[in-house]
């Protein structure tokens, strides 16, 4: 029986003789002495063969890396000189009295302290990936942040509660993964992109706290937070206000934060209206650890003859903003460019800037291909609003107003970490006041900004037939260093405020039944004020983990394109699986 994990095996297990488990990290020959580093989930100890032993000698000189043995040794102090402060394990070795191989491996494909893998390597490889300690350690966080939330949800009432896997689809703003039944020719059902609907009707159902720690999948393009099926601490509550909601779950993450790293917070976390993020930050989950702010200068550009400013000045919905770079007029000119092929991204057909090197001189102190077309009035409203002194830059963007907040709310970020203005630490923030709907200029018709379900500011209802771009919602979204870590709203309780929203969105009664209906019967037999917030885990482990991407906090993850390489999936099915199915694939054009 193992007598500890190899990286826990300290001081305290001197002059014991322990047996131990785990795979060979590494093997030394030193001209008749063989050291081990043997490897488990917490990490490596050092165990010594030595000739004074020549069985388990002869059993050491077989070994390579990743065979599975059994050692049982003396525990003792590490000679003077080599002891590893890094390790818990460090002051000591096992000097081996006997070495079992339970099973031999194949070469690995790569070591397992390389940290330059590539990222195809690694899915390919996952149960090798897996073995490596960063891994091992990512992993054990995760499950560590998932016992904290569970622990205390639970000290607070809360109920863990299933939801189910196979659904109906409906529109959730992402496409559905869909199953195709064998049972009901020609019908589907949906993997969920979230448990909202179920949630509520458990409220309904008066389980007033419930929580739930859930797959969700979505099939969309993919990025670095983002996988086609991805976990939420998914949380519902009845009989609490928007306030009440958001300072308990302030408590959750304060407490998990506190519980598994051992960091205290900033409390209570700001608030920031949706309006106030857009303007100053460009960006409804704005990295509040760069200083730098986009500046509004939409009015004081539509009198100037430079028809770049003037135009979207004058049209609706359009955007003239300036983002302030301190002493940003030592950028080079190859340095400038990047930037504009970097907000060309986010549909920017331009970066115009200026370099103020003496403000004193007016526009002759002023260096830009732009400053020509500008009157002095303009020149020195760009100055005092933005607070532009000698050597600095301001960046504009002019166009729609999503455009320009997209692109400079991206490019303060950029340009805040690269060139140093980011702070360190943890800036958490909530934003609220969320508008209810947001126009789609393609569809012509608004689409929820969050879901259907989330419930208009009070006094907000008046607004949902007469002018739904006024309306507000009861929305909130906690946001950390710039990363969304879970979105939530007070529901919609009311069957009649509900159809004022379907009818806002242009479903009309037949649609809403049609994919709704289940959940307007319910809301008629006493449904109860209700709210509550979904955190995304994966993306929340990533950060606390000071991971690149969520796939390094996921066991098995996809890739980019939405495959499995450990597994080849997904992968082709036979002839007959598809007939079960009543489906027959369209022949592809070769």
């Amino acid at each position: 029986m193992r007598s500890e994990y190899c990286g826990l095996i300290s001081r305290k297990h001197l002059t014991q003789t322990i047996t131990v488990y785990g795979w060979v990290h590494r093997r030394r020959d030193h001209g008749g002495v063989i050291f081990i580093d043997l490897r488990d989930r917490e990490g490596l100890l050092q165990i010594v063969c030595d000739p004074d032993n020549p069985a388990t000698l002869q059993t050491a000189e077989k070994l390579r890396n990743e065979f599975v043995v059994r050692v049982t040794g003396k525990v003792r102090e590490r000679p003077p000189g080599t002891v590893n402060a890094n390790l818990i394990s460090g002051e000591v070795e096992v000097l081996a009295a006997e070495i079992e191989i339970l099973n031999p491996s194949l070469t690995p494909p790569f070591m397992m302290d390389d940290d330059g893998l590539s990222e195809n390597v690694r899915l390919e490889y996952r149960f090798l990936d897996l073995r490596r300690l960063q891994m091992q350690k990512n992993l054990k966080l995760r499950y560590k942040v998932a016992m904290a939330v569970r622990v205390f949800l639970d000290k607070h009432g809360f109920i863990d509660i299933e939801t189910p896997m196979l659904t109906r689809s409906t529109p959730e703003g992402a496409r559905d993964y869909l199953v195709p039944s064998r049972v009901h020719a020609g019908k589907f059902f949906a993997l969920p992109q979230s448990p909202q609907l179920f949630k509520q009707l458990l409220m309904i159902s008066g389980f007033d706290r419930y929580y739930q720690i859930v797959k969700c999948f979505r099939d969309e393009d993919l990025r670095a937070d983002r996988q086609p099926e991805f976990t939420q601490i998914d949380v519902e509550t009845s009989f609490m206000t928007q306030n009440e909601i958001m300072v308990l779950m302030e408590e959750l993450i304060l407490t998990m934060f506190k519980d598994v790293l051992g960091v205290d917070l900033p409390s209570p976390f700001p608030r920031m209206a949706y309006d106030d993020a857009i303007l100053l930050y460009g960006s409804d989950k704005p990295d509040l650890r760069v200083p730098l702010k986009l500046t509004e200068l939409t009015d004081a550009m539509k009198s100037v003859a430079f028809k770049v400013f003037s135009a979207p000045a004058n049209a609706a919905g359009g955007r003239v903003a300036g983002l302030l770079v301190p002493q940003g007029g030592a950028l080079t000119r190859g340095e400038i460019d990047s930037y504009t092929e970097f907000v060309g991204v986010y549909g920017a057909k331009g970066l115009a800037y200026i370099k103020f090197n003496e403000i004193a001189k007016g526009r002759d102190g002023m260096q830009s291909p732009i400053v020509k077309n500008l009157d002095d009035a303009a020149l020195q409203t760009i100055v005092e609003r933005t607070g532009a002194k000698d050597g600095d830059l301001v960046f504009f963007g002019a166009g729609t107003a999503k455009v320009v907040s997209d692109a400079l709310g991206a490019l303060r970020v950029k340009i805040g970490h690269e060139k140093g203005y980011a702070k360190a630490g943890w800036q958490p923030l909530w934003v609220v006041d969320f508008p209810m709907f947001e126009w789609d200029e393609e569809g012509k018709r608004w689409n929820a900004m969050h879901h259907p379900f989330t419930s208009p500011a009070d006094g907000h209802e008046e607004f949902l037939d007469s002018d739904p771009g006024r309306a507000r919602a009861k929305a909130h979204d906690m946001v950390l260093n710039g990363w969304e870590l879970g979105g939530g709203s007070v529901r919609i309780h009311r069957q009649d405020v509900q159809s004022k929203v379907f009818r806002a969105l242009n479903i009309n009664a037949e649609e809403a039944e049609a994919k709704f209906g289940f959940l307007l019967q319910a809301l008629q037999y006493g449904a109860p004020p209700h709210g509550g917030i979904a955190f995304g885990l994966d993306r929340l482990v990533t950060m606390m983990a000071g991971a690149e991407s969520i796939r390094d906090v996921i066991a098995f993850p996809k890739t980019q394109r939405a495959q499995c390489l450990l597994t080849q999936a997904p992968n082709t099915v036979d002839e007959m699986q598809l007939r079960e199915l009543h489906i027959r694939l369209r022949q592809q054009n070769p």
